[in-house]
């Protein structure tokens, strides 16, 4: 079993002819998920790759192959936009990669697309791999293997270095999922950490947390009062500067919330394993397998 997507999942792609969509499609395709469609306004009745087939719209694209699933590749300007029309057309799971898009606009995104009752994974994400089954987005597959580790992660990068990491050791994953760093994103912690728990194959999930917020001390109660499966986390950005601003836009700190050390202390007080180097996740984990 997995969370969120499997070898079922039918994919269509949003912004499949441009630099980013073309090439990250060709690595979804490679990798072997079912890629149905795509949509580029204007380049309907065309072909990607030669199989696949490219609509106008998203509605035309749902309506011709029943695709489940959507990955945007869309500048930010249009990416609200391409949300809000995945969902409107019944998409079940719509994941943004688009990094950049404004606070304001998902605000309207945020409550459009849980009305429609769809799961909006991202803006500015790397998307999740379920491995030797589906991946959706950016996240290289050669790093992944199956296994029973679920990784939710704030960071893509973070992501994949703690990927390898459990690949080299022998631990494979169940899902990896990339939830994003902007203070507006559709899918959290809690949600990904409550799929893991009710996930049959998932025996172990790993947390990656940044500064910023209080995301991370909110899951952190849910893992304490909610969780029966062993959680392990870290948090980055614990050597930030006092007052620097950061890479992502969620990860701001206002007086002491927010904190690498509050946030640390709130995982401990869960009861769940700390990491002090994305290294150390190996190790942590062999030990609650």
């Amino acid at each position: 079993m997995s969370i969120f997507i499997d070898s079922e999942t039918t994919l269509l792609v949003q912004g499949i002819t441009g630099r980013d969509g073309s090439f990250h499609t060709k690595q979804m395709m490679d990798y072997g998920t079912r890629v149905v469609a795509g949509v580029t306004p204007g380049k309907g009745g065309q072909r990607f790759e030669g199989s696949v087939p490219i609509f106008d719209t998203v509605a035309d694209a749902v309506d011709k192959t029943g695709a489940n699933t959507s990955v945007i590749y869309v500048p930010p300007p249009f990416a609200a936009d391409a949300m809000m029309e995945a969902a409107a057309a019944g998409i079940r799971l719509v994941v943004c990669i688009t990094e950049g898009v404004p606070v304001l606009d998902m605000t309207r995104v945020y409550m459009y697309v849980k009305e429609k009752g769809a799961r909006l994974l991202g803006p500015n994400c790397p998307g999740l791999i379920t491995p030797g089954e589906s991946k959706v987005g950016i996240i290289p597959g050669r790093i992944c293997t199956p296994g029973s580790v679920g990784v939710v992660s704030r960071s893509g990068t973070l992501t994949y270095e703690i990927v390898y990491q459990l690949t080299r050791a022998g631990l494979g994953q169940s899902t990896c999922v990339g939830i994003g760093g902007d203070p507006i994103n559709g899918t959290n912690f809690i949600d990904c950490l409550d799929a893991f728990e009710k996930d049959a194959k998932t025996k172990v999930v790993c947390m990656m947390g940044e500064i910023g917020g209080s995301d991370e001390q909110e899951a952190a109660a849910f893992v304490r009062d909610h969780m029966t499966k062993p959680v392990v986390g870290f948090i980055a950005g614990q050597t930030a500067p006092p007052g620097r601003r950061m890479g992502h836009a969620g990860a701001i700190i206002s007086g002491s919330a927010g904190t690498a050390a509050e946030k640390i202390q709130a995982f401990k007080d869960a009861g769940m394993g700390v990491a002090q180097r994305p290294i150390d996740f190996t190790d942590l984990v062999k030990e609650r397998m």
